[in-house]
């Protein structure tokens, strides 16, 4: 039987609710599928964390994650701690020491889901790839005359053609696998260096993909593209900020953030790769279990799915739909008044009889 060894994060506010549901989740995954195990490390890293010890994580942080496949995070974020000082304290130092230079988003409107627009589920299916790693976050700059009327702020992007070609490949390996069609995001006609640098490196590695329809699209024109025509999405390729905000704005287009699932992966698993929803940790919320739990549910989904035990994946995905299409368990962002526990148990029900 194979063991995985799952680092466990709830981090903060209604992450601590929703990755309850999604520990459950994986353990009736483990007990109608079998062949499979977890061994679980729990950690009390995030705010809370900071306000005690000043840092987001112990010294030796990352070297405690290492030993593990995989990351399963609830959320970060609490008032009285910046958010920048969260971000770069815990996030971004895993996604970075770890490569996970890819940050993976479905964009899928889930049956049964009223979203904002006039599409339905069979319009809103496609996954954008973000660059994870460098780009606009690759924490380059600083400040110079601090608290003067001269004071400046340089925040400097940057793209190394290593970087920029790899997450473009992974892009185009997927569309390959899906309609092998692929857009790539870009603000070429301002960023007169990176963007032009990115579009050059997207037309020289789509001589590769040949089999693959692409194109290239200005990121405000491709925001409303999202909104008009996202049944002609497949695959979409972004650098770190574009890929951040363009995958909000597909989760609003899923009806609700709290449905929103993400993954950090490093394909080559030289390190554990990190799932997580990416509804952040609604404080005002937290501990009155009404918490969406399905993002942290698809997470975990996800997280199967790149472990290699795909039936139990789509097993998890599968129920979590029917639950949705049927309407009778749903949180009040999506219109109901079910608890994250009622939520959870329904889907752990609906597992247990498509098996």
């Amino acid at each position: 039987m194979r063991k995985y060894k799952i680092a466990v994060i709830p981090g903060d506010g209604i992450g601590v609710d929703v990755i309850n549901e999604g520990l459950k989740i994986l353990e009736t995954a483990k007990e109608l599928h079998g062949g499979f195990d977890f061994e679980y490390t729990h950690l009390p890293w995030g705010c809370e964390y900071y306000k005690k010890t000043g840092r987001m994580m112990p010294e030796d942080g990352l070297k405690i994650l290492k030993d593990h496949e995989a990351i399963y995070l609830g959320a970060v974020g609490f008032p009285g701690v910046p958010d920048h000082v969260s971000l770069w304290g815990l996030l971004l130092p895993i996604r970075k020491e770890f490569d996970e230079y890819i940050n993976l988003r479905p964009i899928k409107l889930l049956k049964g889901v009223q979203g904002p627009l006039r599409k339905g589920p069979e319009d809103i299916d496609f996954v954008v790839v973000r660059e994870n790693v460098e780009g606009e976050y690759s924490g380059v700059g600083g400040l110079a005359y601090q608290g003067t009327a001269s004071e400046i702020a340089l925040q400097t992007n940057v793209f190394t053609r290593f970087g920029t070609e790899r997450v473009m490949r992974y892009a185009f390996e997927l569309a390959r696998k899906r309609k092998k069609k692929l857009i790539s995001a870009t603000k070429s006609n301002a960023l007169n260096y990176s963007m032009v640098f990115w579009d050059r490196v997207f037309n020289e590695v789509a001589k590769d993909y040949q089999d693959v329809q692409t194109q290239i699209m200005h990121v405000d024109a491709l925001s409303g593209y999202f909104i008009l025509h996202p049944e002609r999405i497949d695959v979409v390729v972004a650098s770190n900020l574009f890929g951040d905000i363009l995958t909000d704005l597909g989760s609003a287009m899923q009806g609700s953030i709290g449905i929103a699932p993400g993954a950090n992966i490093n394909p080559e698993r030289k390190y554990p790769s990190m799932f997580e929803p990416v509804h952040g940790s609604a404080p005002d919320v937290a501990g009155k279990g009404i918490a969406n739990p399905i993002g942290a549910i698809w997470a975990a989904s996800m997280m199967l799915d790149f472990l290699g035990v795909p039936e139990a994946a789509k097993l998890i995905f599968d129920a979590m739909e029917a639950v949705t299409e049927e309407g009778k368990y749903l949180t009040v962002d999506l219109g109901g008044n079910s608890t994250t526990q009622e939520v959870g148990e329904a889907i752990r029900n609906k597992m247990r009889e498509l098996v």
